[in-house]
């Protein structure tokens, strides 16, 4: 018998959108806390660690088929005290127990279901289990807790040093030598072995678009002039920007595709994907001045301003795959709905977005895949260019008029600092690549939010915010984000002061979250009552915290003249090389800073009363290895003081903390830099 329980549990005094989905399950779920642990102490019984987020797709399934169950229910609340996590929000929980999860079934994802002692430790675990498999689990597992319980205690014993050990590996020092380009060589001389030369991407499927993973490559073909690389980024932008996974109507990215060809996409999408797409894309149209490129990046601006921005600021984080009980359905298209909708025009949109059998997916349904024969197509319907636009334009009209009448899929309305904090940086780019004055006041006025809401009397920074209230103090990625979204609004806005934040919250960070057996740093603060503080290393689809906390490292050591900084980045960097050397795409942005490190690097200091003309100009030509620092008036940041003259707008170029001669115009600024930069 399934259904939900009239009366709510403990979850019903929750923000989070995940854990209010679970607040009517007849499961006795609790929020993650002392409590819980306590109240499975007093019982002696074990805890189950559900683990999982509002867009998760078998995260719905398995709640479906077994929380809603009121049998399956029985046998939880009797046996077990039942946790609920949102991965989102306790990043740290996850982190934890999917380490544990793995080192058992060697294999993770969500929804996570760990089994533990009333003192954390775990003692089983997987991932989504069908009803009857979860009985069976659910039955197994009390049985043995109470005929043999200290058998799991040294199950526990010795999972727990297990972990312990994993840890100590990957945060350890490595013997590696010092970073050299031919390192870097070596990694893409690997990582090319799994380029797929048809659409792009992995030769594997499922694809995941992994922005930076391209973002290193792109500036990588630059820098080394290796056109192949090069290319592949061209192939795997271009087959992204047209295919299923970009919502063809709406704009923004799902989170992944199923299928070799970018068509068939799990149809959540995430703040996170998007914001750093919108980099990706703003980036490499400064480089390679494609349009398509514009076209993407600002239409996934576009998609994140109106649905998840807020008037207070921030971003909200998700939305499902689902809606109506169906994947996708939100978003696909039956060609008789399009004939009635279209009319005289289904044939033309056919030809435009693969209402044919590139489109078509499965049960009479099409997904929208971009044709880019624009050229063709308006030839063969005697269409000029401009009228071939217009009428693009005009079905795409109908189409959005008619999802107003489609039910939405779910919306998790939380704010999360980093995943804010990587959309603000995205603005900022898109500030400067674009210049378009509108990116510049939402960057600047979401950092405020951040600045405002998200920080503690301490000088830290709170990780989740919703309705008025920010909680859960923030982990690592929060601050290395943060701090990165803060240099990037430095330099749109002239202001040295968000340069100085960036520092204290860097010192923050140093005290609070240092590593005393290693040049990383915890993924949790001192205060972290866990078993035990991990690290995070591995680059995935956002970039490990530690890596970006490296690149804040270097990036403020140049910008604050701090060899302290820059001595810290390269440290933490050759703990990681033999693992970059191997594997590239599990380790892109520490490789982005091994670039900084191995190829001419360069400061451009931009100061006088003109400076946002000058600065707008320089970021369109997409200087690699290249970072600008801005000042409208006399600063005492190193990169700007005593430049200022008055009346004059001068740039220097710097490079091993050597200037050339300041100029005043942006052409001669760019006769300074060596060929091998440009």
């Amino acid at each position: 018998m399934s259904g939900k329980s009239r009366e709510p549990n403990s979850l019903i005094n929750e923000s989070s959108p995940y854990l209010l989905q679970h607040a009517y399950n007849p499961v006795n779920w609790l929020p993650f806390g002392e409590q819980a642990f306590k109240k499975a102490k007093d019982e002696n019984k074990l805890v189950l660690i559900s683990i999982g987020y509002s867009a998760c797709h078998w995260c719905h399934v398995m709640e479906k088929e077994s929380f809603e169950d009121e049998e399956t229910a029985v046998i939880m609340n009797e046996n077990f005290v039942c946790i609920k996590v949102d991965r989102e929000e306790r990043s740290d929980v996850d982190m934890l127990y999917m380490t544990a999860v793995q080192l058992m079934t060697r294999h993770g994802g969500w929804p996570l279901n760990c089994f533990t002692l009333a003192d954390g430790r775990p003692v089983y675990g997987g991932t989504y289990f069908n009803n009857k498999e979860w009985k069976n689990i659910l039955t197994q597992l009390a049985t043995v807790f109470e005929k043999e319980p200290e058998r799991m205690r040294e199950y526990a014993q010795s999972l727990e040093e297990g972990m312990k050990q994993t840890d100590l590996i990957s945060t350890g020092k490595q013997d590696a030598g010092s970073v050299q380009r031919e390192m870097l060589q070596e990694c893409v001389k690997n990582w090319k072995k799994g380029f797929d030369p048809v659409d792009g991407g992995p030769n594997r499927a499922p694809k995941f678009s992994l922005p930076n993973n391209y973002s290193f490559l792109l500036n990588y073909g630059l820098l080394e002039n290796e056109q192949e690389i090069v290319k592949h980024v061209d192939l795997t932008l271009q087959k992204m920007a047209n295919g299923g996974i970009n919502d063809q109507l709406r704009g923004g990215f799902a989170r992944y595709s199923v299928d070799m060809q970018w068509k068939v996409p799990h149809f959540e999408k995430m703040l996170y994907d998007n914001a750093q797409l919108a980099e990706l894309y703003t980036e490499a149209y400064a480089a390679r001045g494609i349009e398509l490129y514009k076209e993407t990046a600002k239409s996934t601006l576009a998609f994140m301003k109106k649905e998840w921005m807020t008037q207070e600021g921030n971003f909200y984080s998700a939305f499902d795959a689902d809606s109506e009980g169906e994947e996708g359905k939100y978003y696909v298209w039956q060609k008789e709905e399009l004939r009635m909708i279209l009319k005289d025009d289904l044939e033309l949109f056919a030809e435009l977005y693969g209402i044919n059998e590139i489109g078509y997916w499965e049960d009479g349904n099409y997904i929208l895949m971009r044709n880019e024969e624009r050229a063709a197509i308006a030839l063969s319907f005697g269409l000029s260019h401009q009228e071939l636009m217009e009428k693009e334009r005009s079905c795409k009209e109908k189409l959005l008029q008619a999802t107003l009448e489609r039910e939405k899929p779910g919306l998790d309305d939380k704010a999360i600092t980093s995943w804010n904090a990587l959309a603000c940086r995205a603005f900022a780019k898109a500030y400067l690549v674009f210049g378009e004055e509108e990116y510049k006041v939402i960057a600047l006025k979401s950092m405020d939010f951040m600045l405002t809401r998200m920080t503690t009397k301490e000088g830290g920074l709170l990780r989740t915010y919703k309705k008025g209230q920010a909680k859960v103090r923030g982990m690592l990625d929060d601050y290395a984000f943060v701090i990165s979204a803060l240099i990037s609004c430095s330099v749109i806005s002239a202001d040295e002061n968000y340069l100085k934040k960036a520092d204290e919250l860097m010192q923050f960070v140093l005290k609070e979250f240092d590593h005393a057996d290693s040049h990383l740093f915890y993924y949790t603060d001192r205060s972290c009552e866990l078993m035990m503080r991990s690290s995070e290393t591995s680059d995935n689809v956002i970039p490990a915290s530690n890596s970006e906390m490296a690149l804040d490292l270097f990036l403020l050591s140049r910008y604050l003249n701090r060899s302290d900084y820059a001595e810290r980045a390269q440290k933490m960097l050759e703990t990681v090389l033999e693992e970059m050397k191997r594997y590239g795409p599990g380790y892109s942005n520490w490789a982005m800073l091994a670039l900084k490190l191995c190829y001419p690097f360069y400061e451009v200091a931009i100061v006088g009363n003109n400076v946002d003309e000058i600065m707008k100009e320089l970021g369109k030509q997409a200087l690699t290895n290249t970072i600008l620092a801005t000042a409208q008036t006399q600063q005492q940041l190193p990169l700007v003081r005593e430049r200022y003259v008055k009346e004059k707008t001068l740039i220097y170029v710097c490079r091993n903390n050597a200037c050339r001669l300041p100029v005043e115009t942006v052409k001669e600024a760019l006769k300074q830099f060596e060929n091998e930069v440009l």
